[in-house]
Formats: C-alpha cells, sequence, structure tokens
C-alpha cells in the first residue's frame, strides 16, 4: 500500500512504508512444509562501558576528525545506542519525523552504522566492529524464524489478497477483495531450494528499541509481550495512503493477538474483511537493505586490499544473501504486469511482473496460528528515484563474492542495474535536478493515469511518489541520497550513463551551495514544474517541459554529509576540482561551526510540532479513527475519534523537552532543537574518511591557531559573567576554544562567545581563552581578563496577586482550577500555593493545578498565592466556590470480562457499558476474585485491592457514560494455576448483566 508522508523539515526516505494492507484471508492456500531460517547463534553483545581506544598511528586530518566523530558516535555515555547495543535514530527522544520518536530505530539507521564500521576497518584494519553491527542487525531487525512462522503455507502462485490503496486516510479500512487477480511470484521457489528455508532475510524498517509503546513485540521472544517486556519490539505506523503523514498515523505491533487496540487489535483500521485473525506482518525498506550491501561491498574491497578478506567474509556472505531477497523490491505489488491500468488486468507470470525498480517496500506476513495454513507476500508498484541504488545491483550483478546464489539473480540485478540508469535519465530535469518517479498503479488501485501522463516502460510518472504530506520530492535529501549511490558507481565502474547524470546534477547542485568563512547553506526545499517526456530508450527527450527551482535553504548537517561524499567519488573519478574544493570548503565550514559535545548539528525550528495536538478535520489533516472504533494502547491512552497524535502517545508529557511544545501549543514561539540523528553523523563521519582516502596526504597538522584576542565581559551579574573575544585564525581551520577561569577549565564552546554561571557573588575572578583545532593543537592563551560579579541583590517584593481563578473541570471528586499568572520585579516568580479553605493542598509551578480525592455533592473555597524565588508571598486571589458534581445514579450495565491467561499470570480486558436511558456521571466498578488473584498493574481505570475485592475507578477522561457507551479497562494480574472468572458485578452499586 502507498504510504506516507512526514511532517518534517527534514525528512527520511524511510517514511511512509505500507506494511501489508495487503493480507491474505486466514483461508489462502500455502505450502506444506516448515523449514527453519538462519538466526543467530548468539545474541551479539551489548557496547563496551566506555567509549572506544584512541587509534595510535593513523595520519591525516580528515581521517582524525572521523575517528574523533566515530569515538563520540560509540561512546556510550553520548546515548547513541541502546543498553542492547541497537542504534537509536537519535540521541534526543522528542523528535518527530518518520519514526516518531527519537528512540525508536530503523533499517536505515542499521545501514548506516554498516557504512561506519566499513569506513572504520578501513581505516583501522580492525573488522571486529563490522561484524558485531551485522550481528545485531541479524539479531534484532531481521525476524527470525519464530517471529515469522508460517511462511512454509505461502503460496507463490496466490501471493495475496487484492486490497484497494485510497488517498486519503478517511476511506479507509480498505476491503480485501478476492475478485480482483494477483500475479505469480517468480521468485519464491527458487529462493527456498536456494536457502532451504520459507523465511524471509530481510531488515523490518521500524522498532520500538525501549519498548516505550509497550507492545512487547520483542524479536524471537513472544508476540504482545506488554508494557513490562524488556529490550526492543517491531512496530508500523503508516498504512492508510500518500495523504497520510507521520502525524496521522496509528502506532500498531508487527504481531497482532488482538491484546491491544480494538476487539480485531489494529487490523479492522487497515483493512476491511469478514473476520479478523491473529497474525505477524513485516515491511521492508529496500534502500537501507541496499544501502547495507553498498558498505559490505567497500568493506570487502578494503579488507582484501589489506590481506583480511578471511575477516568479512561471513558477513559477505550474508550481505549477499540479502540482496537475493532484496529481489522483491523488483516487483509490482500483487504480481502484476508492468503497465496496468485497470484492477482486472493480466496478472504476471514469469518475470513480466518486474519494474527492476528498487520499490517503496516490500511486505511480508501470515497467521500466528501454525494450524491456520496462510501466508502472503506483496511488492510495491511505487518508485522513488531517491530509492534506487546502482551501485547495490552493479555488486550483485558482478562482483563474483556477492553475486547471489539463486539461479536468476544476478540477471535480475544486471537488468536492474540498466532500468535504475534509465529512470535517473528519465527524470532529469534540464537544471540537473531529478524528479520523483512512477508508479504501475495509479491512485494505488490500478486506476488509469490522466490523459497526457508520461510514462516510463508502461508506469505513470508521478511527481510526488508515495506520500504528500509534504511531497516526497520536495525535500533535497532525496537528491543527495541517490545521486551518493550513483557517483559510487561512476568511482568504482566508470559507468558512463552514470556519468552523463552526474555531468548534469554537479553544476546545479555547486551553483546552489554557498560556503563562506562563518556560515554555509545547502539546498532544503525544491519546486516542481511540468514533467518529464515518455521514456524512449533509443532516442530519450531533453525533458523541456520538465524544471526544478530551489525554494529554500538550510543546515541539513547530515544531507550535507551526503552531498559531499556525492561530489568527492565524482570528483575522484572525473577529475572536477571544483567539487572536490566545494566538498572540502563543506566539511571544514560544519567542522569549524557546528560541532557540539555529541557530534555536529545545526538550529532546527519545528514549525511542524504546531501538529502534536491537531484533531481530525473532515477530508483535512489530523488523526482519522473511524465513527464508533474505540481501543486502545498498551498504556492506557484510548484511540476513538478525535483523538490527536499526541492523546495516543501521552508519554511525550513527561519528556524533558516537551515544555517547549507546549509552550508553542499554547501560542508561545515555534520551539528550535539541536538534534543528533544517528545518519547525520554518520554521513557527515564518512565525509571525512571519504576525504582522506580519496584525496588527503599523510602529512600530520602541527600548527596551532592564532590566540584569540579581544576577549571582553558583558553585563556582569551576581552569578554570571558573559564573555566574548575575536576568533582565531588557523592554517585548516579553528574547531572550538575552551574558556579558562582561575586557570581551570571551565567549559568549551564552538563559538566566540561564552556564559560562565554558578560564579559566586562579590567575588574575583580571571578568565582567558584557548583556541584549537581538528588536529588536536592548542593556541597559546589569550590576555587575562579580570572580573569581579556583583552583590547579590535582597528582594522583599511579594508577587503580584494572582486572578481570574476558575475551574477547568468539576467530577464528582476533583475539581481543575487555572489562573493568570503573577508577576515579579525582583527574583521571579516560583510557583503558586493553592488552598481549600485554610489548608494548603498543593504548590504548583505553572497556573494549572487539579484538586482530588473530594466528596461528590460537596462544596469547596479556593484561594491561590504566589512565591518567589527569594520566599515572598502574595496575598489571596479572590476565593472561587466551587461544587463537585453529584452522584449519578446508575441505571443498567453490562460487563464483558475475558482473559489471555499464561502460566501464573494474566491479563484482564473488562468492557462497561451503559445500558440504561440517562448518563452515568462518575462510576466505580466492583467485584471479587473466588480463586486468590492479584492485580499487578492496570490501566484506564484506578484500581485497587483489597482481600478478593477490587474496585477500578474511572479516570477524567472517561468517567461520563452517555447511554449505550462503552468503555474498556484492563490489568495484569497473577494467579496460582487457576484463574476463574468474578461471578458478578457492580457499577456504582447496582448489578450489572455479565455479557
Amino acid at each position: 500500500m502507498a504510504l506516507a508522508a512526514l511532517g518534517t523539515s527534514s525528512i527520511l526516505a524511510v517514511a511512509g512504508l505500507t506494511p501489508a494492507v495487503a493480507a491474505a484471508r486466514s483461508g489462502s492456500p500455502g505450502a506444506t512444509s516448515a523449514l527453519a531460517a538462519d538466526v543467530p547463534a548468539a545474541l551479539p553483545a551489548a557496547l563496551p562501558a566506555g567509549a572506544p581506544a584512541a587509534v595510535v598511528g593513523v595520519d591525516g586530518e580528515y581521517t582524525q576528525r572521523f575517528l574523533t566523530m566515530y569515538n563520540k558516535i560509540k561512546d556510550p555515555a553520548n546515548g547513541y545506542f541502546s543498553a542492547q547495543g541497537i542504534p537509536y535514530h537519535s540521541v534526543e527522544t522528542l523528535i518527530v519525523e518518520a519514526p516518531d520518536y527519537g528512540h525508536e530505530t530503523t533499517s536505515e539507521a542499521y545501514s548506516y552504522w554498516v557504512w561506519l564500521e566499513a569506513l572504520y576497518g578501513q581505516v583501522t584494519g580492525d573488522w571486529a566492529p563490522l561484524n558485531h553491527a551485522w550481528a545485531t542487525l541479524e539479531a534484532y531487525m531481521i525476524p527470525t524464524s519464530a517471529d515469522q512462522p508460517t511462511n512454509s503455507f505461502y503460496n507463490a502462485n496466490s501471493p495475496a489478497t487484492y486490497a484497494a490503496e485510497y488517498n486519503h486516510p478517511s476511506s479507509y479500512p480498505s476491503q480485501l477483495n478476492s475478485g480482483v487477480s494477483s500475479g505469480q511470484d517468480p521468485i519464491a521457489g527458487e529462493l527456498k531450494t536456494t536457502y532451504g528455508t520459507s523465511d524471509i532475510y530481510g531488515m523490518h524498517w521500524l522498532a520500538d528499541v525501549d519498548n516505550v509503546y509497550g507492545f512487547g513485540a520483542t524479536p524471537g521472544a513472544g508476540c504482545e509481550l506488554g508494557p513490562t517486556a524488556t529490550g526492543t519490539s517491531y512496530i508500523n505506523t503508516f498504512q492508510r495512503g500518500p495523504q497520510e503523514s507521520v502525524w496521522e498515523t496509528v502506532p500498531q505491533p508487527s504481531c497482532e493477538e488482538f491484546t491491544y487496540g480494538g476487539k480485531n487489535g489494529f487490523l479492522d483500521l487497515f483493512t476491511g474483511d469478514s473476520s479478523y485473525a491473529k497474525q505477524w506482518k513485516y515491511t521492508n525498506a529496500p534502500d537501507a537493505d541496499a544501502r547495507a550491501v553498498e558498505a559490505v561491498y567497500w568493506a570487502k574491497k578494503w579488507a582484501a586490499e589489506q590481506g583480511k578478506s578471511a575477516d568479512v567474509a561471513a558477513t559477505v556472505a550474508k550481505a549477499t544473501k540479502m540482496g537475493d531477497y532484496l529481489r522483491y523490491s523488483l516487483f509490482d505489488k500483487y504480481f502484476k504486469t508492468i503497465g496496468c491500468t485497470s484492477p482486472s488486468c493480466a496478472a504476471g507470470t514469469g518475470k513480466t511482473s518486474a519494474h527492476y525498480l528498487l520499490s517503496w517496500y516490500y511486505a511480508w506476513g501470515g497467521a500466528t496460528d501454525t494450524s491456520a495454513g496462510w501466508a502472503w507476500r506483496i511488492g510495491s508498484s511505487h518508485a522513488h528515484f531517491g530509492y534506487q541504488n546502482p551501485l547495490a545491483a552493479w555488486v550483485l550483478s558482478t562482483d563474483a563474492d556477492m553475486t547471489p546464489k539463486s539461479a536468476t539473480a544476478k540477471t535480475d540485478w544486471a537488468t536492474s542495474l540498466e532500468r535504475q540508469l534509465e529512470f535517473y535519465r528519465w527524470l532529469q530535469a534540464p537544471e540537473g535536478g531529478i524528479a520523483g518517479g512512477a508508479t504501475n498503479s495509479w491512485d494505488g488501485a490500478y486506476a488509469t493515469p490522466p490523459a497526457g501522463t508520461p510514462t516510463f516502460y508502461g508506469m505513470a510518472y508521478t511527481v510526488a511518489p508515495v506520500y504528500n504530506d509534504p511531497p516526497s520530492n520536495q525535500w533535497f535529501g532525496m537528491q543527495a541520497w541517490g545521486m551518493e549511490r550513483v557517483a559510487e558507481l561512476y568511482y568504482a565502474s566508470g559507468n558512463a550513463q552514470a556519468k552523463a547524470v552526474l555531468d548534469k546534477w554537479v553544476p546545479w547542485v555547486l551553483a546552489n551551495t554557498t560556503v563562506t568563512s562563518t556560515s554555509w547553506q545547502i539546498p532544503s526545499e525544491l519546486t516542481w514544474t511540468g514533467k518529464p517526456d515518455t521514456w524512449n530508450k533509443t532516442n530519450p527527450g531533453a525533458n523541456a517541459g520538465l524544471s526544478v527551482s530551489v525554494k529554500s535553504y538550510g543546515q541539513d548537517v547530515g544531507v550535507a554529509g551526503d552531498l559531499s561524499r556525492t561530489l568527492l567519488f565524482y570528483a575522484a573519478k572525473s577529475g572536477d576540482t571544483a567539487a572536490q574544493a566545494k566538498a572540502k570548503g563543506l566539511l571544514d565550514a560544519i567542522w569549524a561551526q557546528n560541532q557540539d559535545p555529541l557530534g555536529v548539528s545545526a538550529d532546527e525550528t519545528r514549525t511542524d510540532y504546531q501538529r502534536f495536538d491537531d484533531t481530525y478535520v473532515a477530508g483535512g489533516n489530523g488523526v482519522y479513527i473511524p465513527a464508533a472504533w474505540t481501543g486502545t494502547m498498551p498504556n492506557g491512552d484510548v484511540i476513538k475519534p478525535g483523538v490527536s497524535f499526541q492523546d495516543i502517545r501521552s508519554f511525550y508529557k513527561n519528556d524533558p523537552a516537551y515544555a517547549k511544545v507546549q509552550t508553542y501549543l499554547n501560542g508561545g514561539a515555534a520551539p528550535t532543537f539541536r538534534y543528533h540523528r544517528f545518519w547525520a553523523q554518520t554521513a557527515i563521519a564518512g565525509a571525512m574518511a571519504d576525504y582522506d582516502r580519496l584525496f588527503g596526504t599523510s602529512t600530520p597538522d602541527t600548527t596551532a591557531p592564532t590566540a584569540p584576542t579581544g576577549l571582553t565581559a558583558g553585563t556582569i551579574t551576581s552569578t554570571t559573567v558573559p564573555l566574548t573575544w575575536t576568533a582565531s585564525t588557523d592554517d585548516k581551520a579553528v574547531t572550538g576554544y575552551d574558556v579558562y577561569r582561575n586557570g581551570t577549565l571551565a567549559g568549551s564552546t564552538t563559538t566566540t562567545s561564552y556564559t560562565a554561571t554558578g560564579l559566586t557573588p562579590s567575588t574575583a575572578y580571571q578568565f582567558t581563552v584557548r583556541a584549537k583545532d581538528a588536529a588536536g593543537n592548542v593556541s597559546a592563551s589569550s590576555a587575562a581578563l579580570s572580573v569581579t560579579t556583583t552583590a547579590t541583590p535582597v528582594d522583599t517584593t511579594a508577587p503580584s496577586v494572582p486572578t481570574g481563578l476558575a475551574t477547568t473541570s468539576v467530577t464528582q471528586t476533583s475539581v481543575g482550577l487555572t489562573w493568570v499568572a503573577s508577576t515579579d520585579a525582583g527574583s521571579g516568580v516560583a510557583g503558586y500555593q493553592v488552598y481549600r479553605g485554610g489548608t494548603l493542598v498543593g504548590s504548583p509551578t505553572g497556573t494549572t493545578f487539579t484538586d482530588t480525592g473530594l466528596t461528590a455533592a460537596t462544596a469547596y473555597s479556593y484561594t491561590v498565592k504566589a512565591t518567589d524565588v527569594a520566599g515572598n508571598v502574595s496575598a489571596a486571589s479572590a476565593p472561587l466556590a466551587v461544587t463537585t458534581a453529584p452522584v449519578t445514579p446508575t441505571g443498567t450495565c453490562t460487563v464483558r470480562y475475558t482473559t489471555n491467561d499464561w502460566s501464573t499470570g494474566f491479563t484482564g480486558s473488562v468492557r462497561i457499558t451503559n445500558t440504561g436511558t440517562s448518563a452515568i456521571t462518575g462510576w466505580a466498578l466492583r467485584f471479587s476474585f473466588t480463586g486468590g488473584q492479584q492485580v499487578q498493574q492496570g490501566w484506564s481505570a484506578s484500581w485497587s485491592q483489597t482481600g478478593t475485592a477490587v474496585t477500578a475507578t474511572n479516570l477524567g477522561w472517561n468517567g461520563t457514560l452517555a447511554p449505550g457507551a462503552s468503555t474498556d479497562v484492563g490489568f495484569n494480574g497473577s494467579h496460582t494455576g487457576s484463574n476463574p472468572k468474578p461471578t458478578a458485578f457492580t457499577l456504582n452499586g447496582s448489578p450489572c448483566t455479565i455479557g
């Protein structure tokens, strides 16, 4: 299924993968024998406790930069890896783009890690880290045989049941339709024959590394183990058409046992069927697998040059095997013939369904019940130029060590190489940029494209393949990602078609990339007009009607890294000195201007974060949930119509950085962050290693920067001294400054300013500054600056009195309060004191508070006082009288109680339905256990147990039940071998029917 988009300025191409909308029905035919997949003999060890040791005897300024970056990335204290040794998408947790949480990971991150370790092996001759990276990838991102248990039932003559794609999430779920024919899968048989298994050797694209969502779909260990499961968990997000951005997704586990979500788990949000079976499903991002193959090829080449081929032989074999299975991305989604313009078009036979381009995904799945007898596989009909990897296709079709074992793999990849290079030429604008891509399934439903739509071997041109929010070819990063691989192919093979594309693309990029001594910028967003000519291999058109312009510029350090690598590979082969100089200048500028303790970064102002609390607008943006559909996330977050992105991700509100988002949502300025994405850091590190390998010398840099001058202080306070100075110069580049206070290092900065904090009032200090460069040379000290901090001012003035005290909510047991913030001209407002009558009941730092534990139908009086940092307290606000809600008599009710049992534990799921004629406002459900069971952890209600008696009391969001309305609550419990169900339930004291 074509998927969807990101709402960020730095889009990841791995976004929008479609997991298995085209799942097979529970009655689909399949093969009859199961064979075990290859799995690691043991899980790889976690990272070492400390940073990697310094590498001795390695020359080259840019190589040293690479090792500096490498050590920062691999230092556990910097937070790039989990305790299991899995790379996070970013060090920071609050980040929303293709992954909707920073401590998820992607197959993209793993592939960049493999690249990083390949470069490390080239620099040091140590190949153990590369093998470790692949072992971790294999253990945690390639599903084991236990994770894909029913592949043996897969029927290559009936790969999957058709479900149309739609252009907007509101058209889902999509009904499965067995009346539309699928073609034959032509490679399943030879893969099984070659490897002795029906399982797939490819990476799933997304995992929740710390199990933050709580699905607990743990590799090799279980399907939905829940929030208490430790370690990484397979998940998915996108699944509902090209308009579904990350802000509109509903996260779901990659293995469905209906423990979470609604009655059918999450399946009926995406596909319609007469009944739903428990199942597993995975989605592969082909560009990530291809990047991993690409990196291992270079590792193989460099290890051979070192006489160490044996050190990487096992990893080379595994990468080659991955390339064999990667061929699933070369086929139409339902294996229909290429050029299909109707759901009734011919089903493919042999290779007639192959478009030979790396498509947006391939996916596979099946029943969890090994006796159910079905499994399915799909390719993708949509191809984006940014996903192509002609270097990988060249390696898999020409390198004797990396040609896959399957009978037709070499021929398939040889055809793919030629087809990909034609694809670039077809999509290239006269200015040099590469346009979007093509699809074999217009509108995701094999519709007829509009008249005049250009075609490529029968596939229709689309300016923004796969996702539209924002357009998938707006982000310049796709250009850098795609063309880097073309440049690598040109460098490695001298391919003339690759050179022809680069000869137009490189001048366009050079003209739009600016580097100065104080700043740099590269294209950020692109604007496309027109369309290419229909492709004619023997007489390609000039694409005079296609045009691209740069809409905006920015500082995306990751894209700059991959852009630099593209220019370096091209320059090394072609001798283009302008490309080499621009790449070097860009790398030097980033090194001088963007370094920080964790790597490199730049300010990112995230206006898209206004979508955190967006709710669905009919036909527009927001999380679409079908009417009457309800469910829960593992933490109890309710999924229902009207929820926002953060409503089903409430954990974000506990993130240390969330206050900046809340300020923005409250009308403040858009938040600015500095992110450390794993792929971006490795892209910069890789570019540094490339420069020395391709152009560097072994002459060490021994020249120190000049000493800083002009050290001055700004406005001095009792505890701070702001410092500025004139920049130093260096024969290479100044990378930062160390600031000393009274002869002791106080801090470091990459700019020419620094503020000393935490000082003592009325105290004399002496400051000096020293400059440093990438090679570790340090300048002489600046002239010393002596300053004395001011005395501590005495604050005796209380803050202003809080005003506007009002209620935000009133229930039977709680009162929510808000008020207008006070002001304080002295030390500043520190917080507030909330009084109920004359009793202090809370001391919030903000202007809201909820008083709980109250009695229904009872009058209370509240006042608020403000306090400042110096301890002064304002007068009380005007009092506010509030009466809690009365107890609402319960009419009739129904309770449905089900359990999912295991050895000594169980999950209890309870649905409470108001079958009366009036609303219930506030409820308490009570029942008793008869088998000694104990409630361990609950959600969607406040749970308590005394002896055998259990009480569940509503939360604020589900306290009101309209007539006919239901709410779902649940808990994890323990038992001693017997788990009889309760025989009676009461709601607010009234008995309920057990349904």
